[in-house]
């Protein structure tokens, strides 16, 4: 059973944190609990909702129809009512506080008022009129309607912004340095909150743009820092000069890459995967880079500790990719993070933006040229080898399929909910640089399918180049609106093409 709830109303009237208290209350209840959210550029008024799914069996994303709407306005009814099934709930009172409607949910889903208590101890201020408030929603309720039986997991409930967080961290960050830009601002904030907690020892500190960014990563970098710096498509764009830097200097920089959709502006609050060309290819001339893709906030927790590795190890940047759907949607997570340990083998010593001779002076012999840009070429080929060691792709689904579907990112929730019942297999990239050999032979001769977050299908363009194979047009399934996937809708569109 999946069960879809909508919450929605105007900035500033709390249906983020309504959410939030329901679905922390939900996860120690044992549920499986998603969810996302769909928020304009605006600190008051406008239209801003959530959808939270609760289940018995793992989920990762959520649905087009929705089983109980939840309104805070009148306007959340008006533009979501159609959405609401036949047999759906609809649930509204206008210039009531959202911890009211917090006490009618628990009432439908047949929960204890003492469960959400415990969630209003946790905010730490207003626990008299929050206790108030749902107690006057909870007695007003008159439906009813059951819950599965809870599985009783004991899981981990956070989102991909807080696995980047807890990646660094356990890989021994010391500076973060960032311009907020959504959606890389949560990264900052989870970092800067992670401050007061005594055991760790960062610093995160903003400066007046992204090119001051990446520049004073780089020079505590050149101190033997271990650093990462963060932005969202635009700030990268500023940062591109300093990248390349970080390739000739031979600098282990980590940068986040928090994607939304541009070009430009673009859509500041919503999601895409418009910018991986951008990750594999910014910044002049040639050198190694590494470049992860996580799917979940463990994916993002390892392979956040995975950049940092190949970066000390190699001394080459590194470049995270995320979106706003993995960054601020919230998953249950079961399992431990898989992490290396971090080596600092950047000393204090000369770096020069110039080709250098061995005692880092800068030269024009060609015989040195020639010879210092092969030294790091052949670096390319050690950070290949050594990424065997690492899951370059996962396989989900029936592995012996004919069916292939092939993603990366976020996409991934989506995906997983939509094929339970189907024979596909799942080919999930996590390393698109470097991009592994061994994914041929998952795609050779099926019929391959493309699930991605953007219009111009990347990964396809990464894959033909890298194989050779080819995926058809008719078989490419992109969604670009800046929402994300939902799992019933991607299910018939992958159903269209098996």
């Amino acid at each position: 059973m999946r069960l879809n709830i909508l919450f929605g109303g105007p900035a500033g009237t709390g249906p983020n944190i309504l959410t939030h208290i329901l679905a922390e209350a939900l996860v120690a209840k044992g549920y499986y609990v998603f969810y996302a959210r769909d928020y304009q550029s605006l600190i008051r008024g406008g239209h801003n909702f959530n959808v939270l799914t609760i289940s018995e069996e793992p989920v990762n994303s959520n649905d087009s129809e929705i089983d109980v709407l939840v309104c805070l306005d009148e306007t959340t009814k008006k533009m979501h009512e159609k959405d609401l099934k036949k047999d759906g709930i609809l649930i509204s009172k206008e210039k009531e506080p959202n911890m009211y409607f917090a006490g009618r949910i628990f009432k439908l889903l047949g929960l204890e008022l003492e469960d959400l208590y415990a969630q209003f101890k946790k905010l730490e201020k207003r626990y008299e009129e929050n206790v108030k408030e749902s107690k006057q929603g909870y007695e007003e309720e008159k439906e009813t309607m059951k819950l599965p039986e809870s599985p009783k997991i004991k899981a981990n409930f956070s989102n991909g912004s807080q696995g980047i967080r807890d990646g660094a961290l356990k890989s021994g960050l010391e500076i973060y340095y960032a311009y907020p830009m959504t959606p890389a601002t949560p990264v900052l904030t989870e970092l800067s909150q992670a401050m007061l907690d005594k055991k760790n020892k960062h610093l995160t500190v903003e400066l007046e743009n992204e090119i001051a960014v990446a520049n004073a990563g780089v020079g505590s970098c050149m101190a033997g820092g271990k650093v990462m710096v963060g932005t969202s498509g635009g700030g990268f764009d500023l940062m591109g000069e300093t990248l390349s830097l970080t390739g000739i200097a031979e600098i282990p920089l980590v940068f986040y890459l928090a994607q939304r959709p541009g070009p430009g502006t673009g859509v500041a609050t919503y999601t895409g995967q418009g910018d991986m060309k951008i990750a594999l290819n910014s910044g002049h001339g040639e050198f190694s880079r590494i470049v992860v893709a996580p799917g979940d906030p463990l994916e993002a927790e390892e392979l956040t500790n995975a950049a940092f590795y190949f970066s000390h190890k190699f001394k080459t940047p590194s470049i995270i990719l995320s979106d706003k759907h993995l960054g601020e949607s919230f998953y249950t997570g079961v399992g431990k993070p898989e992490l290396e340990k971090i080596e600092v083998t950047t000393k204090l010593s000369r770096f020069n933006s110039y080709e250098v001779d061995s005692e880092s002076s800068a030269t024009e012999d060609p015989k040195i040229i020639e010879k210092e840009i092969i030294r790091r070429m052949k670096k390319i080929w050690e950070i290949e080898k050594e990424a065997k060691k690492f899951e370059g792709y996962k396989i989900y689904g029936n592995e012996n399929s004919e069916n292939v579907i092939v993603s990366w990112g976020s996409t991934k929730g989506a995906i997983l909910d939509s094929i339970k019942e189907l024979d596909v297999k799942f080919v999930q990239i996590l390393f698109l640089e470097p991009f592994s050999k061994e994914v041929a032979k998952e795609l050779e001769g099926k019929n391959i399918l493309l699930v991605e977050n953007n219009s111009t299908a990347p990964l396809a363009n990464l894959i033909r180049e890298k194989t050779g194979i080819v995926i058809e047009d008719k078989n490419k399934i992109l969604r670009f609106d800046g929402r994300p996937f939902l799992a019933d809708e991607l299910k018939m569109e992958i159903k269209k093409r098996i």
